[in-house]
């Protein structure tokens, strides 16, 4: 692997995040954890949690030299750099995603447990640490389509010179990122090839079209706080740029 090169992990809440344990986690530059993930390994570097997570929740202090946590006043600022919470969605594995595209400059982000899938059947867990509430699927009008957001951060990430992919070996995802197995990160030209078949999946004209859109309908709320603006919010307008994200996308 290139010496400079940076690749960023980012783990969620989903029951099969818990394989990180089991990893070698130096192949990755940095590791970020959202929420309870910081409970999977000891080994992250940025744990980015929103301002209702509850204080007893966060790791023990004092954190390692090399630990850092990420709140709304870093968080923020990237995520209104890329179009603002109300385009990107307002779940914490967007936010994250888009924290760590804008603050670490990485040449690959690889998702794992960030699937937001929380159809469990009896007697199974919604997150590795139980169950939790599924925040992605609250009443929110960011979050119409979490499969356009999806595609819409992965065309981001190309502008950016970054490839994205999906760890998860769950049969489901609303992350329509590419899937790989964490063994393939470790070959040296990993990054430039999923950044060329990460191109070839997105189409650059759909691509402009949605973002066109955005800059049109113009929604930004530079406090972060969308919610309290709701009522301002074109739910069909928002419908329909998913729609344009989710058509940028060519069929595998």
């Amino acid at each position: 692997m290139a010496e400079d090169l940076k690749m960023v992990l980012l783990i969620g809440s989903a029951p099969d995040a818990v394989q990180a344990k089991d990893w070698d986690l130096s192949i990755f530059t940095q590791r970020v954890v959202i929420n309870n993930a910081w409970q999977i390994t000891p080994d992250w570097d940025y744990l980015v949690y929103p301002e209702d997570f509850a204080p007893e929740r966060l790791p023990p202090t004092p954190l390692k030299p090399s630990q850092q946590l990420i709140a709304a006043p870093e968080f923020v600022p990237q995520q209104n750099n890329f179009g603002g919470f109300v385009y990107a969605g307002g779940t914490m594995a967007f936010t994250a995603g888009y924290w760590a595209l804008g603050a670490l400059k990485p040449d690959l982000i690889a998702f794992l447990g960030c699937d937001m899938v929380y159809g469990t059947a009896t007697g199974e867990s919604s997150h590795f640490y139980g169950q939790g509430t599924p925040d992605p699927l609250r009443v929110d009008v960011t979050l119409q389509s979490l499969e356009a957001k999806s595609v819409r951060f992965m065309a981001l990430a190309q502008a950016h010179r970054c490839a994205v992919v999906n760890l998860s070996e769950l049969s489901e995802s609303r992350l329509l990122f590419p899937r790989v197995s964490g063994i393939a990160l470790g070959t040296p030209s990993v990054c430039q090839n999923r950044l060329q078949r990460q191109g070839e999946l997105l189409n650059a004209e759909g691509v402009a079209r949605a973002l066109q859109a955005e800059k049109d309908l113009g929604y930004m709320v530079a406090s972060g706080r969308y919610w309290e603006h709701a009522a301002e919010f074109d739910k069909t307008k928002l419908s329909d740029i998913d729609s344009l994200w989710l058509q940028a996308m060519r069929a595998a």
